[in-house]
């Protein structure tokens, strides 16, 4: 079985145990009584935001395309973000999602290393987002928990994210270091594998030397003639996030509830950074817990198992739905899915 296929039944496993564990702790009389008086027509409007939400990235990864003169279509660039949302929906930490967004960027005749350069700017975008938002949210919720375990998840994933953050400043503005240490790794590969396979680190040191080449020269393009896409870009960054954001609290509109949205988005900020620690495939289990603990702020206790299902279905569940229709629809993608992750 392939390595793709055992975190896809591993995410699917360990969500639908935790969502079962949910139902059984929560569920009560009050419980059938609110969910028998649903408003079903929030939860389609919710649908639609996150529907709403994969355009926003599309725009997104079309605005920057344009920035380094490429041109893609706009359907094309749903297509790229559905079918990542889905890889991404089943990795530890969305790590499925990156490659294989550069991957079908390729495909759309941009070269590896300034299709890298839109993948990074993107998420170089929304973890400035985040990182600026996460103190915010604290302030927001500094008395609404004290659970140790999750104060050492969430420290665990700013650091993270800060890490990550760190080294892609540094491979901007050290572009000559990165490449001495690729070469240096390369080195100490040619010695492992020995001399036979030095011509093929050779070829390979010359193709990523090309890459990056294409990478920094992407990235100045970007800073000097295409910041009007950057500034799209952020644009459609912040956009993207307030609608996936806001389907939580149109999800406790349609339990007949009336959340204070300011306080979800927080609760939904610190989670994000919570499930960015690469414990298991797609967050399950993580998201889970994480957000039955935050989400207890503002949502009484029989609600919050039917909240936690219902968010997790919207923004989990309809990634592996939708990205999973589009890999299987265009049949080349799941066989890229099976190169990438088998």
């Amino acid at each position: 079985m392939s390595k793709f296929k055992k975190w896809m039944k591993a995410s699917l496993l360990i969500s639908g145990l935790s969502i079962i564990l949910l139902f059984i702790v929560t569920v009560n009389s009050e419980t059938i009584e609110t969910v028998l008086k649903i408003k079903y027509e929030y939860i389609i409007l919710a649908v639609i935001m996150h529907m709403v939400a994969y355009f926003m990235w599309a725009l997104r990864t079309k605005s920057m395309s344009q920035g380094i003169d490429y041109k893609i279509k706009f359907l094309s660039c749903v297509k790229i973000v559905t079918a990542s949302k889905f890889a991404a929906s089943i990795t530890p930490s969305s790590i499925g999602g990156e490659p294989l967004r550069i991957e079908l960027l390729h495909q759309n005749e941009l070269p590896i290393g300034r299709a890298s350069a839109i993948v990074l700017g993107e998420r170089f975008m929304d973890a400035l987002l985040i990182l600026f938002s996460a103190p915010m949210a604290l302030y927001i919720l500094r008395d609404g928990f004290s659970n140790s375990s999750l104060d050492i998840i969430f420290i665990m994933g700013e650091f993270i994210l800060v890490s990550v953050l760190l080294i892609t400043l540094y491979g901007l503005l050290r572009p000559g270091n990165l490449k001495r240490i690729i070469h240096f790794i390369a080195i100490k590969l040619t010695k492992l594998l020995g001399k036979k396979r030095e011509d093929q680190i050779y070829h390979v040191l010359k193709k990523i030397d090309s890459e990056l080449y294409n990478f920094h020269a992407s990235l100045r393009m970007l800073l000097r003639e295409g910041r009007i896409s950057l500034v799209c870009g952020m644009l459609f960054t912040v956009f993207y996030w307030l609608f996936l954001f806001s389907i939580l609290p149109v999800i406790l509109m349609g339990l007949n509830q009336n959340p204070p949205v300011i306080i979800t988005f927080a609760a939904q900020i610190l989670l994000l950074i919570i499930t960015a620690v690469p414990i298991t495939p797609g967050a399950s289990g993580v998201a889970e817990l994480g957000a039955s603990t935050l989400f207890s702020i503002f949502v009484v206790s029989s609600l919050i198992g039917v909240t936690v299902v219902t968010w997790r279905a919207l923004t989990y569940y309809m990634n592996l739905l939708v990205g999973g229709f589009v890999s299987i629809k265009i049949a080349k993608d799941t066989e890229l899915i099976n190169r990438l992750f088998g």
